[in-house]
């Protein structure tokens, strides 16, 4: 593993960690008035092409970043919807 590989996978520690808090958030309250559905629809979609191109790049630092940044935002997606129709 390179400095470089190192430095992304920091880089992935901060920027993935950025949506625990709103999944926590969320889960707890069951608020979801404040979370736009089309944000967060594209963005999953937008990390889930990330991490394809990841994926066929052989990028570690990207594979692990965009694997559980689509789980946390596709998790949130599914609280909005869930949440909305209560």
């Amino acid at each position: 593993m390179t400095n470089l590989d190192i430095l992304g996978l920091i880089a992935t520690a901060f920027t993935t960690s950025s949506f625990v808090p709103q999944v926590i958030t969320t889960w707890k309250t069951r608020d979801v008035s404040g979370i736009s559905l089309p944000t967060y629809v594209i963005i999953t979609i937008g990390l889930a092409l990330w991490l394809i191109y990841g994926i066929l790049k052989g990028d570690l630092p990207l594979i692990v970043a965009n694997s559980v940044m689509v789980i946390l935002t596709f998790t949130i997606t599914m609280m909005k919807i869930t949440f909305d129709k209560k």
